[in-house]
């Protein structure tokens, strides 16, 4: 295996920015599948390889996994800031694509996050159902619009105001519970959630699976032990790669 920090200027983001990159050794013939594998609100694209054993879980299943740095975006083109949206879902995989040797098939193209990238996954994929094959959230912050309204703590009010400014969360391309009322579930990818039990964001997840339910989309939920920690994400990520990529072929 290959860990790459990858520095790059983007054009969408008018800045030069960074991603991790994992890539599997070897001389196979085809390309390897790949897996875009979201950071937290309080992390960066190195935290998967920091806190957690990313380079052995995906060299056991020989992926390629892109982890790009999006900064406190909730992966959104920002009211007053910059256009992560536009970064994430059409520049970063062109780059990818241009500077690695990884599959661009749908088949083998995967997204997952944590929290603030469990929701990052979630949007991407029920934004772009056609990119990807599978995508999962771990203790996803997933319910936005109650985010936006509800949730008075001052860093997250700050926060929501500068990423969202007077744009309304709920109803929108933002609100995976309109989206996930709004989709085809017939053309989604699958779709993959755990949650600790113990896990702040708990009833912003049993809410979307309540969400799936009711629209007749198909969702592999589980909630078991464990709190928003490195300790139950780094505990659950080899059970959802090996999940993302079960049914390639």
């Amino acid at each position: 295996m290959a860990l790459i920090r990858c520095d790059f200027y983007s054009e969408a983001l008018e800045m030069g920015t960074s991603m991790t990159v994992i890539l599997p050794g070897g001389d196979a013939a085809d390309p390897p599948p790949v897996v875009y594998l979201l950071h937290g609100l309080t992390d960066d694209d190195t935290a998967w390889t920091r806190f957690s054993s990313a380079e052995r879980y995906a060299e056991e299943l020989g992926l390629a996994v892109v982890m790009p740095q999006v900064h406190r975006s909730f992966y959104a083109n920002e009211a007053y800031g910059m256009r992560f949206w536009d970064f994430l879902s059409a520049e970063l995989p062109e780059l990818v694509g241009r500077f690695f040797r990884v599959s661009g098939r749908r088949e083998d193209t995967f997204v997952a996050g944590l929290s603030m990238g469990g929701y990052g996954a979630i949007k991407w994929a029920l934004r772009e159902p056609e990119r990807f094959a599978a995508a999962a959230t771990l203790s996803g912050a997933l319910d936005l619009a109650y985010i936006q309204e509800h949730d008075l703590r001052p860093h997250i009010r700050s926060l929501v105001a500068r990423v969202f400014a007077d744009r309304i969360v709920a109803g929108g391309d933002e609100d995976l519970m309109h989206l996930i009322r709004t989709s085809d579930p017939s053309s989604l990818p699958r779709l993959m959630l755990r949650c600790g039990s113990d896990d702040h964001l708990v009833a912003q997840n049993r809410r979307f699976v309540a969400a799936c339910s009711t629209a007749g989309v198909a969702l592999d939920a589980a909630f078991e032990p464990g709190e928003h920690t490195w300790d139950y994400w780094d505990r659950q990520l080899p059970a959802v790669l090996e999940w993302l990529v079960k049914k390639r072929g």
